[in-house]
């Protein structure tokens, strides 16, 4: 955990050149797109750097001379120069941008793609928001590293080299006094570099906790309301954004300090130029004038040679600006990359063994032998589970909350490995097959219902996409979701949003009810699947019940009693046991947890117990 506002060492580190090479190895497939904006860079700084020159040649050899057809063709070749900078920047900025796209899409590919496969485990140690950030805010980071820092290292150094050589070229003693403030300009660029990345990190994480506690807020805004906390949630996010926009101002501070103090620190090799090369002029020191380099390093100077040099040494401080930048900007692409890659690198807790074979088609017989479970080293929440369902029955999962319920079902997903015993599927070890094999005979109806954005017919057809229209609508017939779904404004076509957002909770159950139907599973979970339904709901759910169940192996973890009287075996869990098993009957005769669990959620309703 970082204190907000310290630097994150992550980010202040040193580049780390492994890092760098791994995420090159994305832009390696477009290597000769690279080669054509490294040569389009070429382009760039060589035009770049002939305009000056030309200027210095017009006043000295044209313009004194009075030479206007010289003065003429010397224009055209200006104008003709900047064409080509502009074509070259051109080709050069977009066939970057394509690049870095092209390796920015592989690697938020990737990351997607690894998140598909990482285990129910991963997800609950770790907050949504920071795996998303992950695939959004980190991506940008190196996006705008491949896009365009790359290339503008390779320019901003051909240009600097480039400058300096031509400077020398000019003037070997003007060009000694002009880089005499480099080193303060290197403390600057240093300075600025350490702070920039604090003030950065700041806003980074100032911008997330903002973000975290707006989507808490949107999330829980019926909590809030029915509390009357909006007040309290407001003051709370004024907080945050205040101290975000502080963040934002200090970093703006050093921006708006550094780039002036360069500029200042440029002004003062400017004014060196201009009072020694000024001297020279005056003073006729140019006696060998004629060639703009005719006298190299003895001090002569033209007026035009002055012109140029204070062109050139104008331009030598935007590249160390630029450097800076995107050393900068290598770091937070470093860091991100890190991270990103952290997560690429993170094996699966569950995972195909070495020649999993594909689980045949099942008749459901499912056996726990002595299994024993643990999220956490060292805390059991099943202790030595062992029984047997055969195919087609009907298995009813309750006890208290905590009792190992859900743990039992999430195992038979296989979503989990248990630590010591063994969950078998017609004989099959579920460790021993393929997961999608696996899961491929399996439906899971759950307490909280999850709907995608899209249309109802598309959720319903989410476990068989290649479903035809008839026959979702004959699984929403069957399961009595086909008569509201009908009178929504476009049919099966609705679009219900986000989560499922338009429809109301039952609704939400039957469609999910209608995706497992429709999926037809040998092995059926309903997890708390009808308590959050209303009591006329219910009564519609029960009635498809059986034809649902037909034939089909089914886990029911119930909080309801009434949901699982006719289930073929009881299995009462109490702190990671079975404590008692049997039907309903024999379990109220029997007088224990089971019967008291019943007592607690009839006896209001019938004082007189049922006899069951």
């Amino acid at each position: 955990m970082h204190i907000h506002g310290a630097p994150d060492e992550d980010d202040l580190r040193p580049i780390d050149p492994k890092v760098l090479r791994r995420l090159l190895a994305y832009v390696w497939p477009y290597r000769r797109y690279v080669v054509l904006a490294v040569v389009m860079t070429f382009v760039v700084s060589a035009t770049g750097l002939v305009p000056p020159y030309l200027l210095g040649l017009a006043v000295d050899k044209y313009i004194a001379a009075g030479d206007l057809r010289g003065l003429a063709l010397l224009a055209l070749a200006y104008a003709g120069v900047y064409l080509v900078h502009w074509l070259g920047s051109y080709w050069q900025t977009f066939t970057m941008a394509w690049v870095g796209q092209r390796s920015i899409f592989a690697v938020r590919r990737d990351l997607f793609a690894h998140y598909q496969r990482l285990d129910f485990g991963y997800f609950q140690r770790r907050p949504t928001g920071v795996l998303i950030s992950r695939a959004t805010s980190d991506v940008e980071a190196l996006s705008e590293l491949v896009s365009s820092g790359i290339v503008f290292v390779f320019s901003d150094l051909l240009t600097l080299a480039g400058i300096v050589t031509i400077m020398f070229v000019l003037n070997v003693r003007l060009a000694l006094w002009s880089i005499t403030i480099l080193p303060l300009v290197v403390v600057v660029a240093t300075v600025f570099r350490g702070r920039v990345m604090i003030a950065y990190r700041d806003v980074r994480q100032r911008v997330a906790k903002m973000a975290a506690n707006l989507q808490e807020t949107i999330s829980g805004v019926r909590v809030t309301q029915s509390f009357v906390r909006q007040d309290a949630n407001m003051e709370r996010f004024d907080c945050d954004n205040r101290e975000n926009y502080r963040a934002n101002m200090r970093a703006a501070y050093l921006f708006a300090l550094f780039v002036p103090t360069v500029d200042l620190i440029g002004a003062l090799g400017t004014a060196i130029v201009i009072w020694f090369g000024g001297q020279a002029v005056i003073h006729g020191l140019d006696q060998a004038a004629g060639s703009l380099a005719a006298a190299a390093g003895a001090g002569a100077l033209t007026a035009g040679e002055l012109i140029a040099f204070l062109t050139y040494v104008t331009r030598f401080y935007q590249p160390i600006r630029d450097l800076v930048a995107v050393y900068n900007q290598a770091q937070v692409a470093t860091a991100a990359a890190e991270k990103i890659f952290g997560i690429l690198d993170t094996r699966p807790a569950i995972v195909d063994r070495l020649g999993a074979s594909e689980l045949p088609p099942v008749r459901g017989e499912v056996v726990y032998r002595n299994v024993s479970f643990e999220y956490v080293p060292g805390e059991r929440v099943l202790h030595g589970v062992d029984f047997r369902v055969e195919p087609g029955q009907r298995l009813a999962l309750v006890g208290p909350t905590g009792a190992g319920k859900t743990s039992i079902v999430n195992l038979l997903g296989r979503f989990y490995d248990p630590q010591e015993g063994a969950v078998l599927i017609d004989g099959h070890d579920v460790r021993d097959v393929t997961q999608r094999s696996l899961r491929r005979q399996m439906a899971f109806v759950l307490q909280d219902t999850f709907l995608f954005s899209g249309t109802v017919e598309e959720n319903i057809k989410y476990g068989r996409p290649e479903a035809t229209t008839d026959e979702c609508v004959e699984a929403a017939r069957t399961i009595g979701a086909h008569e509201f779904i009908r009178k929504l404004p476009d049919g099966y076509q609705t679009e219900v949003e986000e989560r499922g957002g338009k429809l109301s909770v039952g609704q939400r159950q039957l469609v999910s009810f209608a995706r497992a139907l429709l999926a037809d599973p040998r092995i059926l979970v309903l997890d708390e699947a009808t308590s959050s339904v209303d009591a006329y709901t219910e009564v519609i759910i029960q009635r498809a019940m059986d034809r649902l169940l037909e034939g089909r192996t089914c886990f029911i973890i119930a909080h309801r009693l009434s949901t699982v009287r006719d289930a073929d075996l009881i299995l009462v869990l109490d702190a990671g046991r079975i404590v008692e098993r049997g039907r309903h009957k024999d379990l109220i005769a029997l007088g224990g947890l089971y019967r008291r669990l019943y007592e607690m959620q009839f006896k209001q309703a019938a004082p007189g117990l049922p006899a069951g």
